[in-house]
């Protein structure tokens, strides 16, 4: 995993995403997942061309159901953006890199 794209548990998430001063794309995982295998270089990418500007996370569903129950999540990967500790955008499935840019750039 990239040194910009952190892991989040059910016990930092609050701290981490909710209580971020900066807008936050978690992505909801799992290891066994192929899609989630492949959207993760995406994320790693996107992660180092908004250094600063956006957070970026990753959350194992396998290892932390009670975040992705939470938030209604019923397919992998889920990319949910966070601003200001709310559920602003949110994008299920394989997804190219420039659509995944559109929805962080529509929260800047």
């Amino acid at each position: 995993m990239a040194e910009n794209v952190k892991e989040v548990s059910d016990e930092t998430f609050e701290k981490e995403v909710l209580n971020s001063d900066i807008p936050v794309l978690v992505d909801f995982w799992a290891p066994w997942c192929g899609p989630c295998k492949a959207i993760g270089p995406v994320v790693e990418e996107l992660s180092k061309d908004y250094e600063g500007k956006v957070k970026f996370l990753k959350c194992n569903v396998d290892d932390n159901p009670a975040t992705p129950s939470n938030y209604g999540i019923r397919a992998i990967p889920t990319l949910i953006l966070f601003k200001g500790g709310k559920n602003v955008e949110q994008v299920v499935g394989m997804v190219q890199k420039a659509k995944l840019e559109d929805t962080i750039k529509s929260v800047l």
